[in-house]
């Protein structure tokens, strides 16, 4: 899977905001190039965390992954607490807990390919219904 072909299923989602960070536009130079996905259907940024992003470096802050020079990670808000990192983040093509962020539930694809398109897909649909029910909760 490429980063357009999972920015088009994501973005193919009702409701979906997504955030393209580049230079000049006020976002952190960290941020450029990744993606960062939302539930905002009335086009306003939400508070919290987007439910799903796309990464294209490794963050200082993270356990490297050994992105860059076109390998990326997909990560997913999904709601699975408590987890343990992975014992090698670097691992392609696998869905598995996040390095960094695994006890809050998310999980992440490392240049996601055929073995993990279809549970990555599953998973960041129902990321987005979560992330839909929260909004409305809001709302209320």
């Amino acid at each position: 899977m490429s980063i357009t072909e999972i920015a088009t299923l994501v973005d193919s989602l009702p409701g979906v905001l997504t955030l393209r960070p580049t230079p000049g536009d006020g976002t952190p130079e960290l941020a450029w190039g990744d993606l960062f996905f939302y539930y905002a259907p009335d086009g306003v940024l939400p508070p919290g965390q987007p439910f799903a992003t796309v990464i294209v470096k490794d963050y200082p802050d993270e356990p490297p992954s050994g992105l860059g020079a076109g390998v990326f990670r997909v990560n997913v808000d999904a709601g699975r607490r408590g987890q343990a990192p992975p014992q090698d983040p670097t691992l392609r093509d696998q869905v598995m807990p996040h390095p960094a962020y695994a006890a809050l539930g998310w999980v992440c694809v490392v240049q996601p390919g055929p073995a993990s398109a279809g549970q990555l897909e599953a998973l960041v649909r129902e990321a987005h219904a979560a992330a839909r029910r929260r909004w409305e909760r809001r709302r209320e």
